[in-house]
This record gives C-alpha cells, sequence and structure tokens, in this order.
C-alpha cells in the first residue's frame, strides 16, 4: 500500500478506552501515513473513563504498535503530550524513552523558520483545572450523548438518511457552546504571543480548525470520537486537516466548519 508522507502529523483526543473511542479508524490512518514526526496531542488514553468501568480491548494496544512501527520503519519521532484525560501522565512527566519517544507537558515545534506551541489545551479550560468534579459530570453526559447519537443515526442509516451530528447542533445553537470555543481559542491565540510564537496547536474541544487570531496561526487537530481529524504538515511547510475515511485535505485559514464533537472535560 502507498503511503501519503508528511513532515509532521499531529492527533489528539482519541480517548482510548471509552467506548466511543475509534482505534479502528486511527489504526488505518496511521497504516496509510508516514511521517518524521508524530505528535499525540493529549487524551490520546482515557484513564477517567478506564477507572469508571470502561474497558480496554485489542485495538486500542494495536494503535500503539502501529507507533511503535512508525518509530520502527520510517524512524518516526513521537512526542506525546499529557492532556486533562491521561493525567496520570503527570507522575512521570518529562520522560523520554531511547531517541524517538518521549512524554511532555507541553512543545514548542521549529519549523520551516516558525515556532508553534502544542499544548493540549485544557490549561485554559475552568472547569477541568478548578472544578474537576464538574468535569467528571460533564464527562458523564458527554458519553450520554454519544451513546444517544449512536442510536439516533442508525435509525437515520435505516431510514436511508445521511449522518446527523446532534453534538454540533447543540454547539451551533448553544449561546455559552459558542463563547466557551470563540474564548478558547482567542485565549490559546494569546498564549502563543506570550510565547513569542507564530502558532498555536491544541487539542481539546475536539473541534478541528486552522484560521488567524490577531495574526497568530491557531489550529486545532480535532479528535477520533466522531469527527475523525488530524493536522498535518506537508514536507512545503503547508498545514492542512486530513478528513478520516477519505483523508481528504482541508485547508481554509478562514474558517473550516466540520462536524465534530467536543467535550469541555
Amino acid at each position: 500500500m502507498l503511503k501519503t508522507t508528511y513532515k509532521t502529523i499531529v492527533i489528539s483526543d482519541l480517548h482510548l478506552g471509552s467506548k466511543g473511542a475509534k482505534a479502528k479508524e486511527v489504526n488505518e490512518f496511521l497504516s496509510a501515513n508516514s511521517c518524521q514526526q508524530l505528535i499525540l496531542n493529549g487524551d490520546i488514553i482515557d484513564g477517567w473513563q478506564l477507572k469508571k468501568g470502561g474497558s480496554w480491548k485489542k485495538k486500542h494496544t494495536a494503535f500503539f504498535r502501529a507507533v511503535l512501527k512508525m518509530m520502527d520503519k520510517f524512524d518516526t519521532e513521537v512526542i506525546y503530550l499529557r492532556g486533562n484525560h491521561d493525567d496520570f501522565l503527570d507522575q512521570v512527566l518529562p520522560i523520554k524513552i531511547g531517541k524517538q519517544f518521549s512524554i511532555r507537558q507541553d512543545y514548542l515545534l521549529k519549523t520551516f523558520g516558525k515556532k508553534y506551541f502544542i499544548t493540549h489545551g485544557d490549561i485554559f479550560d475552568s472547569i477541568t483545572s478548578q472544578m474537576k468534579w464538574l468535569a467528571y459530570l460533564g464527562d458523564i453526559g458527554y458519553t450520554f450523548l454519544l451513546w444517544l447519537n449512536k442510536w439516533y443515526n442508525q435509525y437515520r442509516t435505516w431510514r436511508g438518511k445521511p449522518y446527523y451530528s446532534l453534538s454540533q447542533t447543540i454547539k451551533q445553537k448553544v449561546k455559552a457552546a459558542v463563547n466557551f470555543i470563540s474564548d478558547f481559542e482567542e485565549k490559546l491565540a494569546e498564549l502563543a504571543i506570550a510565547k513569542n510564537a507564530d502558532g498555536i496547536i491544541c487539542g481539546h474541544i475536539h473541534k478541528a480548525e486552522i484560521k488567524e487570531i490577531n495574526g497568530i496561526c491557531y489550529m486545532n487537530s480535532g479528535d477520533w470520537v466522531e469527527s475523525l481529524t488530524a493536522l498535518v504538515e506537508t514536507h512545503e511547510g503547508e498545514w492542512l486537516i486530513v478528513n478520516y475515511p477519505n483523508f481528504d485535505l482541508v485547508k481554509d485559514l478562514e474558517s473550516i466548519q466540520i462536524a465534530t464533537e467536543q467535550t469541555y472535560a
């Protein structure tokens, strides 16, 4: 199988161990692509769901086998950044295992004469960082929404209707959700300025995006729960969003609207 090669691939919010994780799909994505640097930008393992009775399956382990294969076959450097759902990593980071694998809090990517500060993004979510009990409650609601969305779309498929994202509709209609996303993006852009960076790369809110905010290139890799998206950097230095399953490339510095799932936790 002919692979597409990139300089950098950024994926986040796989939530492995939760029912909503699309491990099979992300494994297919990694099998179809190669890169010099793979950045796992938080919430790769869902420690919260595993504590509450989530299950770890063979396909979840297969993801890490796919990552190890990339390291071995393509000499890929892998950087795993801690997210709020895999906050158990706080006990070990920063740590470097060999020459190719490291676990960190955040990372400054220098490429083609530009600097991009990479962080999961939960540091600017007051619900997650200051009121963890409320974040856990929100996580329960998120899991229920995924369950409801699954059965509703099975019904729509039976009726011959296209996929419909309940979460996207909620985000577009609920003012609080719209304001949350806007505020989150603005704060991340301010962080990039404070770090003297040209851009910011994050995850956390499950909304894939490439756009300019106050002169800062804001990029979000989306998630692998519903939207199934990744950020990729070509060997020419161009950043794009890859949309599974067709691996379509999407670029729009004004606004990229992709059906995604959001969790504030």
